[in-house]
C-alpha cells in the first residue's frame, strides 16, 4: 500500500538550486547525497532536488504548496525576488499572478532550474 509521497525535482545546477530554495523559500536541505538534496517540510512532506541535464524541460506544475494566506506568501516571495507567472490560456487567466477558481486560488513561479511551483489557498 502506498504510504508516503514526495516530489523529485530536476536541477541543472544543484548549487544554484540550493541557493534559490534557501534565499527565496527559506529552506535548507536536511540531507545531502552525491548530486541530491533532500528537504523535509511540514508534517511528513519531503522533496528532493537532483542534478540532471534534463532540468527545465517540463511545462507543467511539478510541485505544489498549500498556504493559509496566498497574498502574504506572494508578498514575501516577491520581496525575495520570486517572479510569478501570468497565464491567459483557455480555462485559466491570471489577475496579478493569481488564478481564482470556485474554492481555490493559486499562483505559479519557476525556480532557477525552470521547475513550475504552485502555491494554493482554499477559499
Amino acid at each position: 500500500m502506498l504510504k508516503e509521497l514526495h516530489t523529485v525535482l530536476p536541477a541543472a545546477d544543484l548549487k544554484r538550486a540550493q541557493s534559490f530554495y534557501h534565499d527565496a523559500l527559506g529552506l535548507d536541505p536536511d540531507e545531502t547525497h552525491e548530486g541530491v538534496l533532500v528537504y523535509h517540510v511540514g508534517s511528513g512532506s519531503v522533496f528532493e532536488i537532483y542534478e540532471t541535464s534534463n532540468a527545465g524541460t517540463a511545462r507543467n506544475t511539478q510541485m505544489g504548496w498549500i498556504t493559509d494566506d496566498l497574498d502574504a506568501e506572494m508578498g514575501t516571495l516577491g520581496e525575495r525576488g520570486v517572479v510569478f507567472e501570468e497565464f491567459d490560456i483557455p480555462g485559466m487567466k491570471t489577475m496579478n499572478g493569481v488564478v481564482t477558481a470556485d474554492d481555490m486560488k493559486s499562483a505559479w513561479f519557476r525556480d532557477t532550474e525552470g521547475n513550475f511551483i504552485c502555491i494554493s489557498q482554499t477559499t
